[in-house]
């Protein structure tokens, strides 16, 4: 077992488990998604590792950004959110597989932390969601370009501009998650694709798969740079002070578009 700050990882054969736990919500942080990446970075080139089960503790899977701390990802301006795509980028670049085992809320950020994955599993009580314009912000974690790819431009558009919370039996249908199971059985689940996944040939997985995500880091990596652009833009307005006020406050924002 090897361990960081807020993250463990196991391993079982020729599957690596890798959880956060960042209580109580998973906030992502730069931090936090560095050491993800060093430690996704590490298991790709140990020699034995075919696929990871990508986990969290507790309720949520990762409740995305916090913008409301001083101490959150925004606290220091958009350098921090910066950063953290550039974690993303690392994470979109790793070459072995993983099935996501989403337990709870995956919101924004923690919704492009689960699309890093291959395949999702989810519980009855997983929630999928998009929320940046209920926050007057634009969508981050190179989301726009990663959902439409997965589940198809209309049904993204549907997410970003509603902000709705999608259930696992529409994802299902969407192609957002590929297995529903109880949360008492969620990670064997995940551990039961990765385990078919991991016992063919590793060599012809990684380039397949290769072949399959084609350029999809590099795609990655520019989306951000435009996501960061239009983030930057709206950070400055009032919508955007009222957006994150109203989330933290569980209503429906007053915006003026200013």
């Amino acid at each position: 077992m090897s361990s960081y700050d807020h993250l463990k990882v196991t391993h079982d054969g020729h599957v690596a488990t890798v959880e956060i736990d960042r209580p109580p919500f998973n906030h992502v942080s730069v931090e936090l998604m560095k050491d993800l990446a060093d430690a996704l970075e590490t298991l790709d080139g140990d020699g034995k590792t075919r696929v990871v089960v990508l986990c969290s503790a507790g309720k949520a899977f990762c409740a995305g950004a916090d913008l409301v701390a001083s101490d959150g990802i925004a606290g220091s301006g958009m350098g921090g959110i910066g950063s953290l795509y550039d974690q993303a980028v690392r994470l979109y670049s790793i070459e072995t597989p993983i099935v996501v085992a989403v337990q709870g809320a995956a919101v924004g950020a923690g919704l492009g932390l689960a699309l890093v994955g291959d395949f999702r599993v989810a519980a009855p009580e997983a929630r999928f969601t998009a929320n940046f314009v209920k926050l007057g912000f634009h969508p981050g974690f190179g989301l726009t370009h990663t959902l439409p790819r997965l589940i198809g431009q209309h049904r993204a558009n549907l997410m970003f501009l509603t902000g709705r919370r999608v259930k696992p039996e529409d994802a299902l249908a969407w192609g957002l998650v590929d297995e529903i199971a109880p949360l008492s059985d969620l990670r064997a689940a995940a551990s039961r694709l990765a385990q078919e996944i991991a016992e063919n040939a590793p060599l012809a997985v990684v380039a397949t798969r290769k072949t399959l995500r084609a350029d999809l880091a590099a795609a990655v990596r520019a989306q951000t740079m435009h996501e960061h652009e239009q983030q930057t833009l709206l950070r400055a307005t009032d919508d955007y002070a009222e957006g994150v006020k109203a989330v933290s406050e569980r209503r429906v924002g007053h915006f003026t578009g200013h």
